[in-house]
């Protein structure tokens, strides 16, 4: 069974956000890091650009497969998780310490659209 923290909001794409204040930490989950397998790659956007959600804004690359990063949140990139780069498989050692990209939210009515922890294990089950 994948883990899953309370007190965060999900997608149905797997990725998470933690909220502080106005500033959104975006990961995959314990279930797409489970499913993908060894990470060996994580493509990540810039600092300041801009991202939407429901919209791709990366990409994670495993031994087995790769798949794109959908941001579960709208706003600008104040940071990038530069430890990936040299060192991808911490997203499989523990993907909810091991963030993606933080996002400055433009929007917090949209984590009104996101899952909690129950409804996403739920999704999980369900998969």
């Amino acid at each position: 069974m994948a883990k899953v923290l309370e007190g965060l909001y999900y997608s149905e794409s797997h990725e998470y956000v933690r909220v502080e204040g106005n500033i959104g930490y975006v990961g995959i989950t314990d279930y797409a890091q489970n499913a993908l397998g060894n990470i060996v790659y994580v493509d990540m956007p810039e600092e300041d650009d801009e991202v939407s959600a429901g919209e791709e804004f990366g990409a994670v690359e495993s031994v087995k497969a790769a798949s794109d990063l959908i941001s579960p949140v709208s706003g600008t990139v104040v940071e990038v998780n530069s430890a990936l780069d040299d060192e991808p498989e911490l997203l499989n050692k523990n993907p909810y310490e091991n963030w993606i990209i933080k996002v400055e939210l433009s929007d917090n009515s949209e984590l009104e659209k996101l899952m909690d922890a129950k409804a996403y294990t739920a999704c999980c089950d369900n998969a």
